[in-house]
């Protein structure tokens, strides 16, 4: 009986960690596109930030007290 014990225990563990290093491949999958789509969308959208941050400059250099 406990020679059936000890052989489910070592099976539990190897599945345990078999499942460990697939949930670390999974996150470092998702971060890694994660981290391509932004780089993708500052890329494509670097103008319109461009334009909106110096709108933005525009507007914040009126608000001081004798500004333009």
């Amino acid at each position: 009986m406990i020679d059936r014990i000890v052989v489910w225990a070592m099976s539990l563990k190897a599945r345990v960690s078999e499942e460990h290093g697939q949930d670390l491949t999974e996150y470092a999958l998702l971060t890694g596109g994660i981290a391509i789509m932004l780089i993708t969308a500052v890329g494509l959208f670097s103008g319109a930030f461009e334009t909106w941050f110096g709108g933005m400059a525009t507007w914040v250099e009126g608000l001081a007290p004798g500004g333009s």
